[in-house]
């Protein structure tokens, strides 16, 4: 299986050596890094090449690396029923920098486009109707992002007085604590001074 998806980077390498920047096989799936303006052209070739037949979109992704310039990955895993393949092809983008649409490529990708935006802020260019899809219309930040504080902004609730939903500013009783069970005053079990020389529970010898 390595083998024949070794083949198939290098055939697709050798149709984008000017696009495709990484190729490995890792987990049993092909992975490629291509530059994000050619991700439409790479996509059609996949869905339509013989060699490929990446007819099915299963998802696309993002991921966050606060710490790179580029600090998105999109992730577009795709499906090849026929050949029996997985492939993932990322591209690398910015907070300002748009990621051409793939709609009209694969169909499915409206919703997947739309909720990468609504999580990550991530722009797609050519999109036909991109705006947030799981949270509020007007939810503030991107939940998904890194430096996206855990508490959120806001809290949700329904007041009796008023009869609706209404948002407030979230209010914490006490200062937010991150338990990472590192402190020595969590999550740990104490041998104390004289513990040894006690006898097993109910006394039995």
């Amino acid at each position: 299986m390595d083998e024949s998806l070794k083949e198939l980077g290098e055939h697709i390498t050798a149709q984008f050596a000017d696009c495709v920047l990484e190729s490995e096989v890792a987990y049993g799936e092909l992975c490629l890094v291509v530059q994000a303006a050619k991700i439409a052209k790479i996509l059609k070739f996949l869905r339509d090449d013989s060699a490929c037949q990446f007819t099915s979109l299963i998802d696309i992704c993002g991921v966050d690396y606060p710490q790179r310039l580029q600090r998105f990955d999109v992730v577009y895993h795709l499906l090849s029923m026929r050949q029996n393949h997985r492939i993932r092809v990322k591209v690398r983008t910015d907070e300002e920098t748009a990621v051409p649409s793939v709609v009209s490529i694969y169909p499915a990708a409206n919703w997947f486009e739309r909720e990468a935006f609504d999580l990550y802020g991530i722009i797609f260019s050519g999109h036909p109707d991109l705006r947030r899809i799981l949270t509020d219309y007007g939810f503030h930040g991107h939940p998904l992002r890194k430096d996206f504080p855990m508490t959120g902004y806001v809290e949700v609730r329904y007041d009796d007085i008023e009869k609706r939903v209404v948002y407030e500013p979230v209010k914490l009783t006490q200062e937010f604590r991150n338990f990472d069970f590192l402190s020595p005053w969590e999550g740990t079990d104490y041998v104390l001074p004289g513990d040894e020389k006690a006898g097993p529970a109910g006394g039995a010898k």
